[in-house]
């Protein structure tokens, strides 16, 4: 979740282009101003990673190692044992 202007959401982006691998993961930056409920639940937390499959959530600030490890569950989560 991000929005127009986020020098925090930013930061974030930079973060996530170092750590995750862009084979493995699909990143879609959703722009809270445009959903009154994304707004009123995400205002104060941007940025924040989402993975819809599970409703897990990493808000900032997180770092390389944070990023790695929520990148690994939601991983582990997808895939079926013996798929990793």
């Amino acid at each position: 979740m991000t929005t127009q202007g986020c020098h925090l959401c930013d930061q974030a982006i930079e973060v996530m282009l170092q750590v995750l691998d862009a084979d493995r993961f699909c990143v879609d930056l959703v722009d809270i101003a445009f959903d009154d409920r994304l707004m009123g639940r995400y205002a104060t937390r941007i940025p924040v990673l989402v993975v819809p499959a599970s409703g897990a959530e990493l808000n900032w600030p997180f770092g390389a190692e944070q990023l790695r490890s929520f990148s690994d569950q939601a991983l582990s989560a997808r895939c079926a044992p013996g798929e990793h």
